[in-house]
């Protein structure tokens, strides 16, 4: 339905939008919510709140009306096919995610890409500027809009705004390679707080304003200073992202889900250890690191099919971008070999799903494999590893994880490993497979409580309250201390008004 012209108290900014178009079979389009932990992060709190979503609907050209989708208000905001080349896939998935990423992959610049990104960001600053209210909250999502605070600020210094940092902040010998990086870095100090998902990723980028902009800094505070004289503070730091905890335990609890674990048990010859990974396909993934450990245990004989089977879930991700088609071939071409060289008839070592899954497909997965591979050569949080101990309320199963991985700060009780080292990742594979269920028992349960603890609406409230409290900027104490000055005088009126009144009645009385 339309939404009326109106303004929110709470505004989110993300990349995209928590809807995607859905075409049904007679023709008629609706839009669905998206799957997605920032969606679901963002549904409990807008819940409670009057708010806004501004983001990119998906496709290019002209956008959609803004309209509203179940409790969240809508503002689509456009992007041309060229806009989508040179903004997204060029700037943002092509020169600041391998910085931000350990240059796994040779980041490019140029420098028509870099206005792209500064057009589009502009855009969405203008676009949130519009639908939040006066004093409204604003919060920014992620590396492709790291300008937006700043224009925001410029256009709206009324508000107060947050940002978020979903993948990892590199340190600033890598990120000083940026051309851009001085208006990187002051595009993201108009918020009031950032939020990233480590320590070092907040030290990080306090550390690259102090290098690069000469900018004085206390621990985890930034103080920035304006051409015209006024200063103000932005703090930066860790808030580990997470996710539903009880909505996915309880969908993995469903009878549906069971049996449909039970059956892909059994669809893949039911072997006696299941090894399963689910990736974005993306060179930081170490999905190639990962086949590699695997190839090297079936050619050592230490593990065999059909015993042992491993399931490659790899989610299509930025295929139009060289990297990304060149990393495909090359997981394809080693899955072919390892299956061609190691599997009998019948029997495949890996079995490769180049697509994406619904959730309670996923959940299945999660509650068939006994080990669960996540091998991130780098990844800001990684909730795939959150949403299995999670599915696995019967406490069964196993969690390799890379210590790469912001999950690897707060899981840190899994099967560990540097995926960088493959006889290392051989070997925590095998103490995964081999050890005794009654101590990985114990280990799933310490795992699941932590995740249960910190679920999605606890990493909501804590950002939204360190955002409430950051400190605030001069003009926004200026305009409280107008308040307050206005408050005060109407109670000193109020206050003399009363003496007048008990002074006038005195007097009264003396005279009766």
């Amino acid at each position: 339905m339309p939404a009326t012209h109106h303004q929110y108290d709470l505004v989110i900014a993300a990349n995209r939008l928590p809807v995607d178009r859905v075409v049904a079979a007679d023709g008629s389009v609706s839009w669905g919510r998206s799957p997605g932990g920032l969606v679901t992060a963002m549904d409990s709190v807008m819940r409670e709140r009057d708010g806004a979503w501004v983001g990119w609907a998906g496709e290019v050209g002209q956008a959609p009306e803004p309209f509203t989708e179940g409790t969240i208000h809508l503002r689509p905001v456009p992007l041309s096919a060229e806009e989508v080349r040179d903004y997204y896939e060029g700037f943002s998935n092509d020169t600041l995610w391998p910085i931000y990423h350990d240059v796994i992959v040779q980041a490019s610049f140029h420098r028509d890409w870099w206005r792209s990104y500064e057009r589009v960001n502009q855009r969405f600053a203008e676009a949130v500027a519009e639908v939040a209210a006066p004093g409204a909250t604003v919060w920014v999502h992620d590396y492709q809009l790291q300008l937006v605070p700043r224009m925001v600020r410029q256009l709206r210094p009324d508000v107060r705004i947050g940002w978020f940092d979903h993948i990892p902040f590199p340190p600033v010998e890598l990120f000083a390679q940026l051309p851009w990086r001085r208006a990187l870095l002051e595009g993201l100090l108009g918020a009031d707080f950032l939020g990233f998902q480590r320590v070092a990723d907040a030290r990080n980028f306090v550390r690259a304003c102090r290098q690069l902009l000469r900018a004085p800094t206390r621990k985890d505070t930034v103080t920035v200073t304006a051409p015209d004289g006024s200063s103000h503070t932005a703090r930066a730091s860790a808030i580990p992202i997470s996710i539903d905890f009880q909505g996915l335990e309880s969908l993995a609890k469903t009878p549906e889900v069971a049996s449909r674990a039970a059956e892909l048990r059994e669809q893949l010859g039911s072997p006696k250890v299941l090894m399963l990974g689910v990736d974005r396909l993306d060179y930081t993934k170490g999905i190639r690191h990962r086949l590699k450990a695997y190839e090297e245990l079936l050619r050592d004989g230490a593990i065999a099919p059909p015993d042992v089977t491993f399931v490659q879930v790899a989610t299509p991700s930025r295929e139009r971008v060289d990297s990304y088609r060149e990393l495909r071939s090359q997981v394809e071409h080693t899955v072919g070999r390892i299956n061609g060289e190691y599997a009998p008839i019948g029997s495949p070592a890996v079995y490769y799903q180049h697509h994406s899954y619904p959730q309670d497909e996923m959940a299945a997965l999660y509650l068939a494999a006994d080990v669960m591979l996540v091998t991130p050569l780098r990844d800001g949080m990684n909730l795939v590893a959150k949403e299995y101990v999670t599915a696995r309320h019967d406490l069964g199963g196993a969690l390799v994880l890379s210590e790469f991985t912001g999950a690897y700060h707060e899981l840190h009780q899994a099967f560990v490993c540097n995926p960088h080292d493959i006889e290392g990742l051989k070997q925590t594979i095998l103490k995964a497979i081999h050890t005794p269920d009654k101590d990985k028992v114990r280990i799933m349960r310490a795992l699941r409580r932590r995740v249960s603890d910190h679920d999605v609406a606890r990493w909501a409230a804590r950002f939204l309250d360190a955002l409430a409290s950051a400190p605030a900027r001069p003009e926004r104490q200026e305009q409280q201390d107008r308040v307050d000055e206005a408050s005060r005088t109407a109670r000193h009126a109020g206050e003399d008004l009363k003496e007048r009144e008990d002074r006038h009645r005195r007097l009264s009385e003396r005279r009766r």
